[in-house]
């Protein structure tokens, strides 16, 4: 801890850079790259919609103990109908005595014929409940308005706070950013979609944009009077504020990280499906990913577009030309090396120092 704590302290005064805002073409060949394979995941394999998006019939069986055979009696019940909208089922506990079990659309007929082989595999109740698509268009569409609400408050806000519209670009690139490749992790896993995954990526933007903000404060608080300044550029100015909040924000996402990990295990590992495994990848993914941009994406990028102003060019030329004078003068004023004696071989250059010697005896 106080090896972190002495680190974070040169990275804030400046003893140790890191170059985030000058290798900025590095960062920006890695996130496209991860673009690249989250849009392949998603040609690919594509999004796998759950019950609640695409419809389908839930079926809640009462066991007497609800654990991983049981499971996997009720799976095997179901696809033993030979019924293609239950061939492959979607099972999870919920307590210790219900099972859900998801599946396809099914007709009256073909729902009782599931009731009965969930009975005769060890089910004392079954009961079903029919979930049509309407329902899931209806959250997707809800969803895709607050999104766009929200992002629309996002650029107002910076915009206001910053009194800089190109921070508000910057902070909308990053955000798109996280979102693809969250899209992508969610497509290449394999796991479903449902109102929970949502949730998750609604909550992992504000986390994103929270990140930024820290960031931006810091960039605003080292450029403010730069104009003045003939030290640093605003690059520099903009670079040195993230290496000033890089151990917060690496602390902030492993204390954030760490009890989403846990859920992730535990609706993975040990309930095997469910709401909570969806919730907790979308956030674990998507809050990972969103530190990344926050540092690697967002501050590069606006000081790239913040380069392009012109007073902001006409200071950097400035603050450049002074460096390129001041080290010519210090060059012409280190003053030159004194000429190193000349010793010559043979028995003239080893003479000369026996007669000092003998003159050094006679003045005795």
């Amino acid at each position: 801890m106080g090896r972190l704590s002495t680190f974070g302290q040169h990275l804030y005064t400046g003893r140790i850079s890191i170059d985030f805002v000058g290798r900025r073409m590095v960062w920006y060949l890695v996130s496209a790259v991860l673009m690249i394979g989250s849009a392949a995941g998603l040609g690919v394999h594509g999004l796998e919609r759950g019950i609640d998006f695409k419809g389908g019939v839930e079926f809640t069986a009462q066991v007497s103990t609800a654990n991983a055979a049981t499971v996997d009696d009720l799976r095997e019940a179901a696809v033993d109908t030979g019924l293609d909208a239950a061939s492959a089922p979607v099972v999870n506990t919920s307590g210790d005595s219900t099972i859900r079990l998801q599946t396809g659309a099914l007709s009256q007929d073909e729902t009782s014929q599931v009731v009965e082989a969930l009975k005769g595999a060890g089910a004392s109740e079954v009961s079903q409940n029919l979930v049509g698509p309407s329902w899931g268009t209806e959250v997707a569409k809800k969803a895709l308005t607050g999104l766009i609400v929200f992002l629309v408050i996002v650029v107002l806000f910076i915009w206001a706070y910053f009194r800089e519209w190109r921070m508000s670009v910057a902070a909308m690139v990053a955000l798109a950013h996280d979102i693809v490749i969250t899209v992508g992790v969610y497509a290449w896993s394999g796991f479903e979609v449902t109102p929970a995954t949502v949730t998750g990526f609604l909550t992992i933007l504000g986390y994103s944009l929270y990140d930024t903000v820290v960031v931006f404060d810091k960039v605003r608080e080292n450029t403010r009077g730069i104009a003045s300044s003939t030290t640093r550029i605003y690059s520099e100015q903009a670079n040195l504020a993230v290496n000033q909040t890089l151990v917060r924000s690496i602390n902030t996402s492993i204390t954030a990280l760490l009890p989403v990990g846990a859920l992730l295990v535990v609706g993975v590992g040990v309930l095997g499906s469910g709401p909570l495994k969806d919730l907790a990848l979308a956030l674990f993914v998507g809050m990972a990913v969103g530190t990344y941009s926050s540092i690697f994406i967002a501050t590069p990028l606006a000081a790239q577009l913040k380069e392009r102003d012109p007073a902001v060019r006409a200071h950097t030329e400035k603050v450049l030309a002074r460096r390129a004078k001041d080290l010519v003068g210090a060059s012409a004023s280190t003053p030159a090396s004194p000429a190193r004696p000349v010793t010559t071989s043979g028995s003239a250059g080893r003479q000369q120092p026996q007669r000092s010697s003998r003159q050094k005896r006679r003045g005795r």
